[in-house]
């Protein structure tokens, strides 16, 4: 096969994969996934029913398609906030800010990422593959402007012992006040300071690990 025509094919492939992932989260959203069908997808996709077996082996795959673009999806806000401030412990905050952004601005790719771990253990080989790899890409960057932080003197030597662990444990707090907020304001409070909780939670963690 010609180089020309191979890319020609790989590109229509790829262009059918990213429509059926369009179709999905659009019925998702309007359906929710356990209404949609595989004929759903089908249908706003306007492709076959088998055609779609032949990209995704049933819903719950297409549904990690969609995990693994909202982690490309985040890991590039994570990395456009690593580029806007100089400092380990302004990277830190500058992440922490875009990923309330990231759950304020996409929804539907906040929750999809809520259940990517579970959703992981059923995912084939490749797939679970490329689930890890966004995971790790994530981790990374945080890990990354932690280090950052020990070199420039701008985060506590003596209270990050593991840049990993100390990344693990900022998302973790971050991520836990979110859904705490999420489900305040879900049970349709609107007294609920979840803004300010947010702040202050951010401020909270950043001072923990600041020199």
């Amino acid at each position: 096969m010609s180089e020309p025509l191979k890319t020609r094919r790989e590109r229509e492939k790829q262009a059918r994969y990213d429509t059926i992932l369009d179709a999905a989260e659009l019925v998702f959203s309007e359906k929710g996934y356990e209404r949609t069908s595989m004929d759903d997808i089908a249908r706003t996709a306007s492709l076959s029913r088998a055609l779609l077996y032949v990209y995704f082996k049933d819903k719950a795959a297409i549904q990690r398609g969609i995990m693994l673009r909202a982690g490309h999806a985040l890991f590039r806000r994570f990395e456009e906030a690593r580029q806007t401030a100089d400092n380990g412990l302004a990277q830190i905050r500058a992440m922490g800010e875009s990923y309330y952004r990231f759950y304020l601005e996409e929804p539907d790719y906040f929750s999809a990422l809520t259940k990517a771990s579970t959703a992981m253990a059923e995912a084939d080989e490749s797939q679970a593959e490329e689930m890890l790899c966004s995971k790790s890409e994530l981790m990374e960057l945080m890990v990354g402007a932690i280090e950052l932080g020990l070199q420039d003197g701008t985060m506590n030597r003596e209270r990050i012992n593991n840049p990993v662990q100390t990344a693990l444990y900022l998302r973790g707090a971050l991520h836990g006040v979110i859904l705490l907020c999420q489900s305040e304001m879900g049970e349709g409070n609107p007294e609920f300071p979840a803004e300010q909780l947010i702040r202050h939670t951010m401020d909270m963690l950043t001072s923990s690990i600041s020199a």
